[in-house]
């Protein structure tokens, strides 16, 4: 016994093992490879949910499921058996259908938990619930340890870390990943009305770029060499915009060696996309129906029901604010790409604002995040954002300053992030090498200067938008929840 174990879990497991090694003493597997499974507890209740008390079919089925209740009372048992997806189904083993042998070893062998088939009648039982009128059983699967108590909730750390626990005794566990996956398939099917590509790319990569991100560093012992697992998937999804893929986008894991909170996660999935002659108008277009078509397929509306019960309108055309404009307004002065960087500093001072390795731009962001972010309740971009923050992204047709760049913010929190992109080779080597100089500075997350991708770009890549989204945070935005509970089995302490 660990020290972690609790004792309850450790002396139900011996007993459980005992049942175990009586099981194969009597010569049956205690996990058979086969057996003789005819329907599922789903196609039961389809086709037999309309029969009134006491009904009998006279139709026979094999099925399985998990044991989440057991009863048992004189000469009958009740074993309320549960499928993947949460499907419940009733058994009813009786001494007189199994005979005497089989319906002691029902009553000894069996536990809560077990994955157990069952062969019998459709029948309803006297309150007229759906039921198999057992001729034959035998375990499927013998679970070693108990489920938790089914009358209280599992506690945050627990549905964490044992995921499968939570998978097995919580609807809501279930609906999430079911949520994901219907998003998922929505997002594919939206790209290929658009005529996009996907592709994989690299995670191992000798430089870490297409983001400002403190990378996770590994060591390759056939290479002998230093790697990153990447940080986002841009260098490479350009790369083949540049090759003539002209519509490409991935959908894959970015890691990012920093903080861990209600809205991040050190490894997470990520969309990104690239469209060859758009821009970042273009791109927030698609965003807003790649979102809205997933809310679509998740909900049948626009409007999603979160976990607590909120509804939240992500339907309609959503706003689009001036990152600038809207800072300017909330403070009650202008502020401008030219504002003086000393200002801004005293600014983020007196309001107790901690900002490493202070720049115009990140200054800026971080006033706007204290006066503007907490307000926006709808879908709303912010567009054009300083240039020193943004070293992918083309400057602005128009204002000088700023880069075509909008970040989407559904609930409070940033979900997606769209650009023109920088397609020019020579600009795009000068902020490079500004972001070198950042890094020698002691900014962990400046970008590498990445000669390789400079010379893709020096043989022409098209004018371009692209975006970015986080595949967990689409997830929160359409149910609520907090990030852990977005990822199937997120990285723990």
């Amino acid at each position: 016994m660990t020290a972690s174990e609790p004792v309850f879990d450790s002396e139900q497991r011996e007993v459980r093992l005992g049942k175990r090694g009586t099981i194969l003493a009597a010569g049956i597997p205690a996990y058979p490879v086969e057996l003789p499974i005819t329907t599922t507890i789903p196609e039961v209740r389809d086709s037999y949910g309309h029969l009134e008390a006491e009904a009998k079919t006279g139709d026979r089925v094999g099925l399985a499921g998990r044991v989440m209740h057991l009863r048992v009372t004189g000469k009958l048992a009740f074993a309320a058996l549960q499928d993947g997806a949460g499907h419940p189904l009733q058994a009813m083993v009786s001494f007189g259908e199994v005979g005497d042998e089989s319906f002691e070893r029902f009553r000894d062998w069996v536990d809560l938990g077990d994955h157990l088939f069952v062969e019998g009648e459709v029948i309803t039982s006297k309150r007229g619930e759906l039921s198999i009128w057992v001729s034959k059983w035998q375990i499927a699967a013998k679970a070693l340890l108990p489920l938790p108590n089914l009358h209280n909730e599992l506690g945050e750390e627990t549905r964490v870390r044992q995921r499968y626990l939570d998978l097995i005794v919580r609807d809501q566990a279930r609906q999430t990943v079911r949520t994901r996956a219907q998003a998922m398939r929505s997002l594919r099917e939206t790209f290929a009305t658009h005529d996009y590509l996907e592709v994989e790319t690299p995670m191992l990569q000798t430089l870490h770029g297409g983001a400002a991100a403190r990378p996770f560093v590994t060591h390759s012992n056939a290479f002998d060499m230093e790697l990153y697992l990447r940080i986002a998937p841009e260098l490479f999804l350009k790369r083949a915009v540049v090759g003539g893929i002209e519509r490409v986008f991935e959908i894959n894991r970015n890691f990012r060696n920093e903080g861990a909170d209600s809205t991040h996660s050190p490894e997470f999935s990520m969309l990104e996309a690239y469209q060859a002659y758009g821009d970042y108008t273009t791109m927030a277009d698609l965003t807003q129906e790649l979102i809205q078509n997933a809310a679509m397929a998740v909900a049948g509306s626009h409007t999603v029901t979160w976990a607590d019960g909120t509804e939240y309108d992500l339907g309609g055309q959503w706003d689009r604010i001036s990152l600038y404009g809207s800072l300017s307004e909330a403070v009650g002065q202008e502020i401008t790409p030219d504002t003086d960087l000393d200002d801004l500093a005293q600014m983020a001072a007196r309001l107790e604002l901690d900002v490493a390795h202070p720049t115009h731009g990140k200054l800026v962001e971080e006033l706007w995040e204290h006066f503007v972010k907490p307000g926006l309740e709808r879908p709303t971009f912010v567009l054009d954002y300083p240039v020193d923050t943004s070293p992918l992204v083309r400057d602005h047709r128009e204002t000088e300053g700023v880069v075509e760049k909008w970040d989407l913010y559904v609930r409070g929190f940033e979900l997606a992030t769209g650009y023109s992109e920088l397609v020019d080779p020579v600009i795009q080597r000068e902020r490079f090498i500004l972001q070198a100089q950042l890094a020698a500075k002691g900014d962990d997350e400046a970008m590498q200067l990445d000669e390789e991708f400079l010379r893709a770009l020096e043989h022409g890549m098209p004018p371009s938008g692209g975006m970015g989204m986080g595949i967990d945070r689409l997830l929160m935005a359409l149910t609520g929840l907090g990030i852990r509970e977005t990822i199937l089995f997120p990285l723990v302490k």
